[in-house]
């Protein structure tokens, strides 16, 4: 199963509006989860760039939760023959980034990664990170399916939902992913005529 089907396969069928909204936000994709170096930056406000400087002067997710964030987004979105995995992309600094930045986000998803330790812990007597890759995908495929969910496990469904909209936000707004959709955009320059298809449809040949 490729990526763009496993993606499928697990509910996400389209990425949150609101959380590209943020993510899209001038600074936000994956340069923008480090401190900026240049104080002259293009197109930003300076109330802008002291905001980011301010949010990457310090972490909020420990060593721990930063390790259990990385193996999760990497399960969503694994590398493949086509891309990197979500890590590679820097998901996980930018997930660190928007929670800081939108702190609606600290609460579910500091408590959903306790949630998964604990599940793990009473499931493996392993936390999620120390589990074993089998364990911790039994563990993923009993959150991952909204309208399959056992009793006792809807929190862990909400907390999936919000790891999985964010980790395909992070991963999606960067160059990386933006090549993985194969999105091309205005390219200048470049106009090659009607297309094939739209000439037939109004009874015009191309030739």
């Amino acid at each position: 199963m490729n990526r763009r089907d496993s993606l499928k396969a697990i509910g996400l069928t389209a990425i949150s509006s609101a959380l590209l909204l943020e993510a899209c936000k001038p600074g936000k994709p994956e340069d923008a989860v480090v401190a900026a170096k240049d104080e002259i930056q293009p197109g930003r406000e300076a109330f802008e760039i002291q905001r980011d400087k301010d949010l990457n002067s310090f972490k909020f997710f420990d060593a721990h939760e930063m390790a259990t964030i990385t193996l999760l987004a990497d399960i969503i979105i694994p590398k493949d023959g086509k891309s990197g995995s979500a890590s590679e992309a820097k998901v996980p600094e930018f997930i660190e980034f928007i929670v800081k930045d939108i702190p609606k986000h600290k609460i579910p998803m500091r408590g959903g990664l306790k949630w998964l330790d604990i599940q793990c812990t009473n499931r493996f007597q392993k936390s999620f990170i120390d589990a074993s890759d089998s364990q911790r995908i039994e563990m993923v495929e009993d959150i991952a399916y909204p309208n399959k969910v056992k009793p006792g496990m809807q929190q862990g469904v909400s907390f999936f939902n919000l790891m999985r909209d964010l980790t395909a936000s992070g991963f999606f707004t960067t160059e990386m992913g933006v090549k993985d959709l194969g999105y091309v955009g205005n390219t200048p320059n470049k106009w090659t005529g009607v297309p094939d298809d739209v000439l037939k449809q109004y009874g015009f040949d191309k030739a």
